[in-house]
C-alpha cells in the first residue's frame, strides 16, 4: 500500500492488518509494516529473555557508544 493511500484509507489499513501484515511504500520503497496488536504481542512473546537481553545490549551499545569510549579512556 502506498503511504498516501494508507493515510487516506487508514480504517481499511487497520482492518487489513488484522488479517496479515501490511507493507507501506513511499516513493517506491518499503518504509514500514503495520501489524495487528495480537501479531505484535505474539512476536514479542516469542523472544526469549536471552534474546531480549542481547537486543537491549546491542541497542545500548549503539545509543551510548560515544560514552562507552570515553569511559574506557
Amino acid at each position: 500500500m502506498q503511504a498516501s493511500e494508507a493515510k487516506n484509507r487508514f480504517g481499511e489499513l487497520l482492518e487489513a492488518s488484522a488479517v496479515a501484515p501490511v507493507i507501506i511504500r513511499k516513493n517506491g520503497r518499503d518504509v514500514a509494516v503495520v501489524v495487528s496488536k495480537a501479531e505484535y504481542d505474539r512476536k514479542i512473546a516469542q523472544l526469549s529473555k536471552k534474546d531480549l537481553v542481547l537486543k537491549y545490549h546491542e541497542e545500548s551499545i549503539e545509543a551510548f557508544s560515544g560514552l562507552y569510549e570515553e569511559l574506557a579512556k
